[in-house]
């Protein structure tokens, strides 16, 4: 716990899982709220502004400065907009445009975040997990060579990934976050894209098995088609075993509650099964089954913020 009382939570990962724990984080009286963020995006607009400006992909940080804004209603909407058409700007958001700018201005781009923390008045930090130009590369399913997240995501589940350069630094803000950490969240998000990415860094891989917080990871609500197909939750936890085998997860948290059928058929349509539960649980860690779904009037499901956020304070009170 902070000296204030409060406790400090880190979260790792990227994409709207990410965004998503932020918001129930952001609930909870804390004295820290750090996230760690996955910068090897290369699609959509934040691959483009990559390739042609050189910024690191901005789109993820931006979903996480959102999600921790006083007032993330109107910033979603404000930062999400894309320009129509299919000029320079078309297909961009404003907020991947606003963090270009910034970038530009100061040519550092973890300043250009902590300055776009302060416009939007975000409760707690948001940081890059390196400032080095990495992406990321696997082994696909037939042997052969994936390189970004993009084909890695349509390419079915790899046989393995790693980063390129293979050892980039990590951010030394990043490390100390995780060092003060009372608890310190992998997940939801993306697998291969959003959650192992972080621990592909090897500072950042020796903070987390050395924290001196509770190691918890939040799993998926459903698989992802292209790049966990046919995933149980076990098989998610062989994949991060396999690239931190040193990491000591003290508990997993899982939804217990069904898909409608409806949602459920839509997803299946889609190529996508909920994750069920284990039976019987062999670890790691304890199993924490609750009912943390939540389904989007267009019929997608999320983790419930409200729901989410009870759950990481039982996880700091069983800590204390």
């Amino acid at each position: 716990m902070g000296r204030d009382g409060g406790a400090r939570i880190v979260a790792l990962g990227g994409g709207t899982g990410l965004a998503t724990l932020l918001r129930a984080a952001k609930r909870l009286p804390l004295a820290e709220l750090a996230a760690i963020v996955t910068v090897t995006d290369d699609g959509g607009s934040s691959g483009r502004l990559r390739r042609e400006y050189g910024v690191p992909p901005p789109g993820d940080v931006r979903n996480c400065l959102v999600a921790l804004a006083e007032d993330d209603e109107l910033l979603t909407r404000l930062f999400a907009h894309r320009f129509p058409g299919e000029g320079e700007t078309g297909g961009h958001s404003l907020g991947n445009l606003f963090m270009t700018a910034l970038h530009q201005l100061t040519g550092d781009f973890p300043r250009a975040v902590r300055l776009a923390a302060e416009v939007l008045r975000v409760r707690g930090s948001v940081l890059p997990s390196t400032e080095e130009n990495v992406h990321l590369v696997a082994e696909g399913r037939t042997g052969e060579l994936l390189v970004g997240e993009t084909a890695i995501s349509a390419g079915g589940p790899p046989r393995r990934i790693q980063l390129s350069p293979p050892a980039p630094a990590a951010l030394p803000e990043a490390l100390a976050a995780i060092g003060r950490a009372d608890l310190v969240v992998l997940g939801p998000g993306s697998l291969f894209t959003s959650t192992l990415p972080n621990l592909l860094v090897p500072e950042l891989r020796r903070a987390v098995t050395e924290a001196r917080g509770r190691r918890v990871y939040v799993a998926n609500l459903v698989t992802q088609p292209g790049e966990t197909d046919g995933f149980d939750l076990a098989r998610h936890l062989d994949e991060i075993a396999a690239v931190a085998p040193g990491l000591r997860i003290d508990a997993v948290l899982i939804n217990g509650a069904p898909l409608p059928e409806d949602v459920a058929a839509h997803y299946r349509e889609a190529g996508a099964d909920a994750i069920e539960l284990p039976d019987p649980w062999q670890g790691p860690g304890e199993l924490v089954v609750r009912p943390l779904l939540a389904v989007t009037p267009e019929g997608t499901v999320r983790h419930d913020t409200a729901r989410l956020a009870a759950v990481l304070a039982e996880f700091l009170a069983d800590r204390a």
